[in-house]
């Protein structure tokens, strides 16, 4: 009797954390207050990673409250801040592509300009802060 191979438990569970690491969810519980981000990274990590490269180089420029912080010997990640520049979420980025990286950060609400000298519309000043579900919206934020 021939009975039908399954793959090995090990390559199931790399498989699994290899789709978790690609596609991050954002927990909006967790991320109550989040009022800007910053990119930290190393140059030599961006040089063998062009995905990440490109989006550092020509993406985050067109980000309002987004910046970009060399740090030595740091993997990327994308530091999602609040008002008071405290740490909501840490989101590694090495695996995820340029557009995936993109999809996450217009997801969580950050505004994308046409070219990065561009000024941004006034309603959009605050981005990607999000009032208080329940409470009214208030221009004092």
């Amino acid at each position: 009797m021939h009975l039908p191979l399954s793959p090995p438990p090990l390559l199931l569970l790399l498989a699994a954390l290899a789709a978790a690491v690609t596609t991050f969810r954002p927990d909006w519980n967790r991320l109550h207050g989040l009022a800007r981000a910053r990119v930290e990274t190393c140059g030599g990590q961006l040089n063998r990673l062009k995905e990440v490269k490109a989006f550092v180089t020509q993406d985050i420029p067109l980000y309002h409250n987004m910046v970009m912080k060399h740090l030595p010997g740091a993997d990327p990640e994308l530091v999602l801040l609040g008002h008071r520049y405290e740490e909501l979420e840490r989101i590694p980025l090495s695996e995820m592509t340029r557009e995936e990286i993109n999809e996450l950060v217009q997801e969580l609400g950050f505004y994308r300009k046409a070219a990065p000298d561009e000024p941004v519309p006034p309603e959009y000043l605050r981005a990607p802060a999000r009032p208080d579900q329940g409470a009214p919206a208030r221009a004092d934020l």
